[in-house]
C-alpha cells in the first residue's frame, strides 16, 4: 500500500488495541484513519497471547474492560463475520494463603455486584473441575464458569478487515521512527517510508509505547518483560473444556490446546527486554510447580512452544487516556498481560477519548500521570 501523506488519525501499532481502536473509530465514521505497524498485524504481543479471557479483576475498571470485551467477542462471529474459536469453560484460581483467600473472597463481592456469576468453591470441586491438579495445600478455589479463551490471530483479523471496509489504511511493515512537533502539538509522524501529516497521533504500540511516548515527551512508564509458553504432545485422555486453571501461588497455568496442553509459568529471573526469542531457562522452574501441583504433567512431552513480551506498569493496570503535554496524544497500553482480553473494550473507550464523548465506563484512573501522585491503586489479580 502507497504511504498517504496527510491521515485525521495516526495509530501506531496493530495488535488488539490498535485494530479494535481503528475499527471503533472508523465505523463511527472518522475519516482517514492511518494504523502503522513495523511488523505484520497482530504479529507482537498478541499474536503470542495465550488467548485467555477472564473477569476476575480486584479494580472494578479492569471488570468493567474486560466484561464489555466478552460482550463483543460472544457476538463477533456474528458482528465480523469471522470465527474466533471461543470457548467459555471458565477460569479456576487455586488459592492456597488465608490471605489470598480473603483477598479473592472481596473481588469476589465486587464482581458479583457488578452482575458476574464467579464463586467460590472447594479445593474437591476444584479438582472435579480441573482434574490434573492436586489438592494438597490448597484452601480454596475461585471460579469463573463463563470466561475463558479464544484464537488472538482471528479477532484481529476480524477487527483489521471491518476497519478496512469502513474505510482505514493499515499498513503493516512500515515502523515509525518519530513525531513532529513543536513541544505542544503535533504536525507529522515519520516512518521508514515516509512522512504522513496529522496532528493527532493515538499509542497502542504495546511493549514499544515508552519510546513512542519519548517522542512527544510523555511518560509511558510501560516495561517490556519476556513470558514464554509451551504446548505438550497429545495427552491419551486429555478432557475437553477444562478451565483455564491458573495456580495463584507460583502463577503456573494450564489450559486445552489441541490434543494436548498449554502450560505457562513466568521465569523469577527474566530482566526486562525486547528479546522474544523462546527460551528453556524457565522450564526446571516450571517442572517443580507442576510437581507440587499438577504432578500428572511433570512427565508429559513438550512438543513446542514460543516466547512474547508482557508491556508492563508500576501497578498492573493499563495507560489510557490523552496526554496533557501534547495536544492530540493518546495512548492505550500498558496492560501488563491483559491486552489482549481488554482490547475490544479499549477501542471503544479511545474512540470516545478522540470524539470527545463519554466512555461506557470512567477511564480516569487509568491516566499515565498517575505515578506522580497517591493515586495509585494496584491490580492484585495479576500472573
Amino acid at each position: 500500500m502507497t504511504l498517504p501523506s496527510s491521515a485525521q488519525v495516526v495509530i501506531i501499532g496493530g495488535g488488539i488495541i490498535g485494530v479494535s481502536t481503528a475499527y471503533h473509530l472508523a465505523a463511527a465514521g472518522v475519516r482517514n484513519v492511518v494504523l502503522l505497524d513495523m511488523g505484520p498485524l497482530g504479529g507482537g504481543s498478541t499474536g503470542r497471547a495465550a488467548g485467555g479471557i477472564r473477569t476476575q479483576f480486584s479494580d472494578r475498571l479492569n471488570i468493567d474492560l474486560a466484561m464489555r470485551s466478552m460482550e463483543i467477542l460472544k457476538s463477533f462471529p456474528q458482528r465480523f463475520n469471522q470465527e474466533i474459536d471461543l470457548q467459555q469453560v471458565g477460569y479456576l484460581f487455586l488459592l492456597d494463603s488465608a490471605d489470598t483467600v480473603a483477598d479473592f473472597e472481596r473481588h469476589l463481592r465486587l464482581q458479583n455486584d457488578l452482575g458476574l456469576p464467579n464463586r467460590m468453591v472447594s479445593p474437591a470441586e476444584a479438582q472435579q473441575l480441573s482434574p490434573y491438579i492436586v489438592t494438597d495445600g490448597l484452601l480454596a478455589a475461585s471460579y469463573s464458569p463463563h470466561d475463558g479463551y479464544c484464537t488472538p490471530e482471528s479477532v484481529v483479523l476480524g477487527f483489521a478487515t471491518a476497519a478496512r471496509r469502513h474505510g482505514a489504511q493499515l499498513i503493516p511493515h512500515c515502523a515509525v521512527t518519530g513525531i513532529e512537533t513543536d513541544g505542544t502539538t503535533i504536525s507529522a509522524v515519520r516512518t521508514e517510508a515516509g512522512t504522513i501529516r496529522t496532528d493527532t497521533v493515538i499509542c497502542a504500540a504495546g511493549a514499544w509505547s515508552g519510546s513512542v511516548g519519548d517522542w512527544v515527551g510523555v511518560s509511558l512508564p510501560v516495561t517490556p518483560l519476556r513470558r514464554g509458553v509451551v504446548y505438550t504432545e497429545p495427552l491419551p485422555g486429555c478432557r475437553p473444556g477444562l478451565p483455564f486453571t491458573i495456580d495463584f501461588g507460583t502463577a503456573f497455568y494450564y489450559r486445552n490446546e489441541g490434543r494436548g496442553l498449554l502450560l505457562g509459568y513466568p521465569d523469577p529471573d527474566e530482566q526486562s527486554g525486547f528479546d522474544q526469542s523462546p527460551t528453556d531457562r524457565w522450564l526446571p522452574a516450571l517442572g517443580r510447580a507442576l510437581h507440587r501441583r499438577a504432578p500428572r504433567l511433570v512427565d508429559v512431552g513438550i512438543a513446542g512452544g514460543w516466547a512474547g513480551l508482557y508491556e508492563v506498569t508500576p501497578d498492573h493496570n493499563g495507560l489510557v487516556g490523552e496526554a496533557a503535554e501534547t495536544s492530540r496524544f493518546l495512548y492505550a497500553a500498558g496492560f501488563s498481560g491483559h491486552g489482549f482480553m481488554m482490547g475490544p473494550a479499549v477501542g471503544e473507550v479511545v474512540r470516545d477519548l478522540y470524539l470527545d464523548a463519554e466512555p461506557f465506563t470512567d477511564v480516569t484512573g487509568f491516566r499515565a500521570g498517575r505515578f506522580a501522585s497517591a493515586d495509585v491503586r494496584p491490580e492484585r489479580n495479576v500472573v
